[in-house]
């Protein structure tokens, strides 16, 4: 069997649709950028690419989260297709010093504020869940809308008042509005992006449609036991099991004015490559971390992607072309998640109509 799934890494794989349950509303904008209809929000607001993850969460699917790819040979999922060579599919020094992807990349439609929260940094998740992997994160804003009447936002880091005796206070009277009050409130448009390190605290607000390119773990501390629209959040999913106080801990106690959050944690793209046919942006790179990277391609024309000798992700999130790749010709669209593997030397991307590609990078080996 391994050998048969081996000859799968020397060609694009387009991952089926991947939606996932959460505890929060959304979804019509994926609905909306995967061009299916009705566009509908509901209890998967989430569209996780090229996963080998599962979800954490009580009394759900025990494989949801993962990643699945069609073949001639069936669908297998991308987890079993990395394991049956890895060196091959995540190239051999990632595969050595990772032994997975090492990334996880969402993208998420927030019809209602998902709950105030935190992930570990990667000293807590190796601490408390004996995990190599923590859970910093990044926003990349693609699109929002209002919601009843209201813009997009999302909260972020202590303001200079807080304490964590006071935190902790607001967290055990469930003083939900004096939680809001403590963080920083920035209005958002899209080509907004935002790393989110481990330990800081946040909530992505109601309107939201943006791509997170995270660690791989579903590591979530909420302070919130009921969501905005009155969804009881069980024990689990507050504190991963850890207990109140200990959860408590995962916070970063650091407080920020408003521009101090905003040099902190709010990023300027920098264009990279620019020619009569793309712009070649980066977003997320080595100098905000090191755990995965995020570039922008606006294409008109060609572009060639040559490999680093480790794994990308493609994602298209507007336009269709041409997919060239070891001979042969790959229709690409609106909507489609590829992953491509260390096997390939590079790919040959040809738009048909204008088109917006976000290429994920794994972190660095």
């Amino acid at each position: 069997m391994n050998g048969q799934l081996q000859k799968y890494a020397h060609s694009p794989l387009k991952q089926l649709l991947n939606r996932v349950w959460r505890t929060y509303e959304g979804g019509a904008l994926i609905d909306k950028w995967k061009k299916t209809s009705p566009e509908v929000d509901g209890s998967k607001p989430e569209e996780w690419i090229m996963s080998t993850v599962t979800a954490r969460g009580n009394n759900r699917p025990k494989d949801e989260g993962l990643s699945l790819i069609e073949t001639e040979d069936g669908i297998f999922s991308l987890k079993d297709l990395i394991n049956s060579d890895k060196e091959l599919y995540l190239g051999k020094k990632h595969a050595k010093k990772f032994g997975t992807t090492g990334v996880l990349i969402k993208m998420l439609d927030s019809l209602e504020r998902l709950t105030v929260q935190v992930h570990p940094d990667k000293q807590y998740a190796q601490t408390v869940f004996n995990s190599e992997f923590g859970k910093t994160e990044s926003w990349y804003v693609l699109d929002t809308r209002e919601i009843n009447g209201e813009k997009s936002v999302i909260y972020m880091g202590f303001k200079k008042h807080v304490t964590k005796e006071e935190w902790k206070l607001h967290f055990e009277t469930q003083n939900i509005q004096e939680m809001l009050d403590c963080l920083h409130k920035i209005e958002v448009k899209p080509g907004d992006a935002f790393m989110i390190y481990g330990g800081v605290p946040h909530a992505i607000g109601a309107g939201c449609f943006l791509m997170e390119v995270q660690e791989p773990t579903d590591y979530t501390m909420r302070v919130e036991k009921t969501t905005p629209v009155g969804l009881k959040i069980g024990p689990e999913l507050i504190h991963q099991g850890l207990g109140e106080t200990k959860m408590l801990e995962c916070f970063h106690y650091d407080t920020h004015t408003l521009d101090e959050a905003l040099n902190a944690w709010k990023i300027t793209p920098e264009v990279l490559e620019k020619s009569d046919e793309y712009t070649l942006r980066t977003l997320f790179n080595e100098k905000h971390t090191h755990c995965f990277g995020l570039n922008e391609l606006l294409l008109n024309g060609s572009y060639t992607c040559k490999n680093n000798s480790s794994f990308y992700v493609v994602v298209i999130y507007s336009g269709h072309g041409v997919i060239s790749c070891n001979g042969k010709n790959y229709d690409y669209s609106q909507g489609d998640e590829l992953f491509i593997s260390a096997a390939i030397s590079e790919i040959s991307l040809t738009s048909n109509t204008s088109s917006k590609i976000l290429l994920s990078y794994p972190p660095i080996a």
